[in-house]
């Protein structure tokens, strides 16, 4: 009898528990209509990574290429200048803005040393890290994903109705990206384009670090620029290329252009010509008439002296 209380008793417990839990959640549902519950935070510690620099002038750029998330140690060393106090300022600056509280960095082996460790787990946390000594000296960290090598800065020029292939590579030795994205402008917004829904009008092929992305039966609408985007865990590097479409009369326009100044030139010469023949002509008729009146002139002159000398006579 004690027996089965004992097990009536458990399954109670049991049936109690899970009508807690499954209410639990419907509670969460109710106050958060469309949401799901929230992930587990993992508990596996980020990687950790030490960039250091040793400045002996007043300022020094460092790229640092971050591929995943990752607890970056960043370690700056000054050997300071000529007055070595004993004592300067110095903190910590992401983007322009000061992020650390300043603390006191003591000389120490003639040199000034300041640490800073932050978790770089998404692209929102790349930047600009600056150490800072006083107004003195700074360090600055660039963190940022592979960046792509030279990219096409001409536009590719294609004919309407014909096919173009654009091409985007990571330069070596850099980190192969884990995939690749393609994109069209639209306006300020970038439009993914998924070559998979439109199998005829796209084609996309990638491997390691290249891809090619080909675009068919082009219109005056797919002219603009087209932005590959190879991916990291932590970030996505971009490289932008601009696809100009022309149509068949558009090499001609030079040729048509130059046909309408010759034209317009051998019209001017003509109208020129005809003018100057016209002032040719009405100048030799003016000369002839002259010519006529002076010999008019003459023949009556000859004959007044002929009759004065019959009268002498």
């Amino acid at each position: 009898m004690s027996a089965s209380w004992s097990r009536l008793s458990f399954r109670i417990l049991l049936m109690l528990l899970s009508w807690r839990g499954s209410n639990t959640i419907e509670h969460f549902r109710t106050e958060n209509p469309g949401a799901t519950p929230p992930p587990l935070v993992p508990t596996s510690p980020l990687p950790m990574d030490v960039k250091s620099v040793v400045l002996k002038g007043e300022s020094h750029t460092e790229a640092v290429e971050v591929l995943k998330p990752v607890r970056l140690e960043l370690e700056c060393t000054w050997t300071g200048n000529q007055n070595k106090l004993p004592n300067i300022t110095g903190y910590w600056k992401k983007d322009g803005n000061e992020i650390d509280s300043r603390l006191t960095v003591p000389l120490e082996n003639e040199q000034y040393n300041l640490k800073g460790v932050f978790d770089i787990v998404g692209e929102e946390s790349l930047g600009n890290y600056s150490c800072v000594f006083g107004s003195e000296a700074k360090i600055e960290f660039v963190l940022a994903a592979p960046q792509m090598g030279e990219v096409r800065d001409k536009p590719i020029v294609s004919y309407a109705g014909d096919s173009v292939v654009i091409a985007c590579k990571m330069e070596e030795p850099k980190p192969k990206p884990s995939t690749w994205h393609w994109y069209k402008a639209n306006g300020t917004d970038k439009a993914l384009i998924d070559a998979a829904a439109e199998p005829h009008r796209y084609q996309i092929h990638s491997e390691g670090g290249k891809s090619t992305l080909t675009v068919r039966n082009l219109t005056q609408a797919d002219a603009g620029f087209y932005y590959c985007g190879a991916v990291y865990l932590i970030s996505t590097s971009l490289g932008r290329l601009e696809v100009r479409v022309i149509t068949f009369l558009e090499p001609l326009k030079p040729f048509i252009a130059i046909v309408v100044e010759v034209l317009v030139l051998v019209a001017v010469i003509l109208l020129y010509e005809r003018k100057s023949k016209k002032k040719s002509i009405t100048g030799d008729d003016m000369n002839a008439d002259h010519t006529n009146k002076l010999t008019q002139g003459e023949n009556s002159g000859g004959e007044e002296s002929s009759s004065v000398r019959q009268r002498k006579v």
